[in-house]
């Protein structure tokens, strides 16, 4: 998650197919017309929280990678 290994059983479990992580997750989203003007004329930055999954794993003996997994909400 956002660049840093993650451990089955400490950071996230596994349940239904899907991994469960116990600390909240989130995307930016889309910019608006005002906050996206004001990234480009260098007024103010972008500080939200922007959370990116990769899953790696092996299929037949060859490494895949799972990118920007979509994020789904808790219940």
């Amino acid at each position: 998650m956002n660049g840093v290994k993650q451990q089955a059983g400490m950071d996230f479990r596994r349940e239904c197919g899907e991994l469960v992580f116990e600390r909240s997750l989130a995307r930016e989203g889309r910019l608006g017309f005002w906050r996206w003007l004001s990234l480009f004329l260098g007024v103010a930055g972008t500080y939200r929280q922007n959370d990116s999954v990769d899953v790696v794993y092996e299929v037949d003996g060859r490494r895949v990678v799972a990118a920007g997994l979509l994020l789904l909400p808790t219940d």
